[in-house]
């Protein structure tokens, strides 16, 4: 059997997104803090992008067909071992993605960082230029003799 690498490289993108979604996105964070978060074994599970990575590869695998280890073993056993194996793989290749998906979002969040402080250092110097023109007394306006003509 030819492993089609496109196929297994999506379903690793996708696991890894519905990973990365279920575990860090504020549309479940209602879900995990009910579950107990880290602290609880069922919370743990939806609180995890590692953990919850299994559960969406052993179910995607078999619903797309991607079935990437071949294992000698025949049968029942062979057929699970299959499933099992090629769940992991793809897992583990979701945890890299998972890796590369941090170093850009942290990269973008450095930049917004950076942007804001620019910005908090802008508005910091308007404000001290400000209260340094309340403390200043106004100009005076002397005026100055006319020239005299040569």
């Amino acid at each position: 059997m030819k492993v089609n690498l496109f196929q297994l490289f999506a379903v690793s993108a996708v696991v890894m997104g519905m990973a990365q979604t279920l575990t860090r996105e504020r549309v479940f964070a209602g879900l995990r803090e009910r579950l107990g978060g880290k602290d609880t074994w069922m919370g743990y599970l939806v609180s995890c992008p590692y953990c919850a990575s299994h559960y969406f590869a052993f179910v995607l695998v078999p619903l797309t067909g991607t079935y990437s280890i071949e294992v000698t073993v025949g049968g029942w056993v062979g057929a699970v071992l299959r499933w099992f194996l090629s769940s992991l793989l793809i897992t583990v290749i979701a945890a890299f993605f998972r890796v590369v998906f941090w170093f850009v979002d942290e990269t973008q969040g450095l930049v917004r960082r950076r942007q804001r402080t620019e910005e908090e250092e802008t508005a910091t110097r308007r404000l001290m230029r400000k209260k340094v023109e309340q403390t200043l007394p106004p100009p005076q306006h002397t005026e100055e003799p006319p020239e005299a003509p040569h």
